[in-house]
């Protein structure tokens, strides 16, 4: 019988053991308090613009690395450029009990489609974040469980516009390849209506032209004198190396050192642009990175891996970080906060928040060679 009592108690302890594991191998983002929900109770939907942006994908990599690592349910959406696509994704996630929405928004030139996300977060009384894509701030301030990570649009192309006046005044008459006294230059915008886009273009040409006239010298001079917008844009407005390899082989194909008037600066919205350009420069045996060889000063914005790689080459000449490790991370305070049972923007007193509107901005850096 005492045999029998002792099996039946060990039975006993080893259910209670089994009783009190946790199969759930996910833990909690924060520790928020008795009350603050598991990390598992959160549900968060990441929806980017386009898997095929370069840098973007950097921001989704360190996404899903955090995430992971917090033992967060999440589920990531492409909206493939399309909005309308994306707010369907939006809305399906909704229903499908996702409780936080953190969307790199399509559509930039009207603030429709934010308002339209944000509305359908309010709606569903749930916290939602925009990131990288700039939303207004009336869209924002229109949810108190709204915010924007992202960067100050305008500074990329301050710093942009900077490096390449201190470049040229440094190396004026080597850049002048036909000695005519004036820089020839070629500007790569990534999409129209895009608040990024629209301030790197003003600003790469306005605060390079400053420094070169405040030294004496000439404003920049776009190749084409037809050309009034003084660009060339990606048409389907993806930022795509491939929209600036074209319009570079073309141009190369009539603008050239023979003919006296080769283009003698490159200056693109990003990285992606930048790339694209000095592949068709160096098929036409241009920024090899070879000892001896010309090399056209090229300029994006990012920091890709690829471009700063290029930049050491000598084949780029420079770029302005765009921080997707940085965004990523703040993105993640965040839903942190929302994990562990607390208000949107605590714990961001560290950060550069816009006054009055819940818009948290992560800086850029100058990259040269």
């Amino acid at each position: 019988m005492k045999k029998i009592l002792a099996l039946i108690l060990a039975l006993v302890m080893g259910l209670s053991l089994v009783a009190c594991g946790d199969s759930n191998t996910q833990t909690p983002a924060d520790e928020g308090g008795a009350d603050a929900p598991e990390a598992s109770a959160l549900k968060v939907g990441v929806f980017y613009y386009n898997f095929a942006d370069a840098y973007i994908t950097t921001v989704r990599n360190a996404m899903d690395g955090l995430l992971e690592d917090a033992g967060i349910t999440y589920n990531n959406y492409d909206g493939a450029g399309n909005q309308a696509t994306q707010l369907d994704q939006i809305n399906t996630a909704i229903t499908d009990g996702y409780n936080m929405l953190v969307v790199n928004i399509v559509e930039t030139s009207s603030p429709d489609a934010a308002q339209q996300a944000c509305n359908a977060a309010k709606d569903a009384d749930i916290p939602i974040v925009f990131f990288n894509r700039e939303v207004a701030d009336d869209v924002v301030s229109s949810y108190e469980n709204c915010a924007f990570v992202g960067t100050d649009a305008p500074e990329a192309g301050h710093m942009q516009g900077e490096m390449i006046g201190d470049y040229l005044l440094e190396n004026y008459d080597a850049v002048d390849l036909n000695g005519d006294g004036k820089i020839t230059y070629v500007m790569f915008k990534g999409q129209e209506g895009n608040a990024e886009a629209e301030y790197r273009t003003q600003y790469a040409v306005e605060d390079a032209d400053a420094k070169l006239v405040e030294a004496g010298k000439p404003a920049l001079e776009f190749y084409d004198a037809n050309n009034t917008s003084k660009y060339l844009v990606d048409t389907a407005g993806n930022w795509s190396a491939q929209a600036a390899t074209d319009y570079m082989t073309t141009i190369l194909a009539s603008y050239s050192e023979s003919n006296g008037n080769m283009i003698e600066l490159v200056i693109a919205n990003n990285d992606n642009m930048a790339e694209g350009a000095v592949a068709a420069l160096q098929t036409a045996g241009y920024n090899t990175g070879d000892e001896g060889s010309t090399t056209i000063p090229v300029y994006g914005v990012d920091a890709m891996d690829s471009a700063v790689q290029k930049i050491e080459n000598g084949q780029m000449t420079g770029t302005v970080k765009q921080d997707g490790d940085g965004m990523a991370s703040t993105i993640m305070t965040l839903i942190s906060n929302i994990s562990g049972n607390g208000a949107l923007m605590d714990n961001t007193d560290s950060f550069n928040v816009d006054e009055g509107v819940a818009k948290i901005r992560v800086p850029y850096a100058k990259i040269t060679g």
